[in-house]
């Protein structure tokens, strides 16, 4: 059941339905927010808030798909790396095999 959970971004209260289990993250997700909106904001207290919460977004979504990317290269590696250990130990296993015989 969603229970509503007060977070606090530049300064405003914002109140989110949530589950519980998701009231951490929750709450970590807009610390983090906050951080980025206040970093972009800088000393330019007058700047529109639709604006600096629309840097700070695409900001968080370029950070994402670069890590994102990162992840995917890194499956393809290990999936490399994966492949070649398997042919050596089939290789070492046919070896064995007709050593066997």
């Amino acid at each position: 059941m969603s229970e509503p959970v007060t977070v606090r971004i530049l300064d405003r209260d914002y109140l989110i339905a949530c589950e519980p289990s998701e009231r951490e993250g929750l709450v970590s997700a807009a610390h983090l927010l906050d951080e980025r909106m206040r970093d972009i904001r800088g000393d330019n207290r007058m700047a529109a808030i639709d604006r600096i919460a629309v840097m700070a977004a695409l900001n968080l979504a370029h950070e994402l798909l670069q890590s994102r990317n990162a992840s995917v290269q890194r499956e393809r590696q290990i999936d490399h790396t994966l492949g070649e250990l398997n042919r050596k130990l089939d290789g070492l296993l046919a070896g064995a095999a007709q050593t066997v015989r």
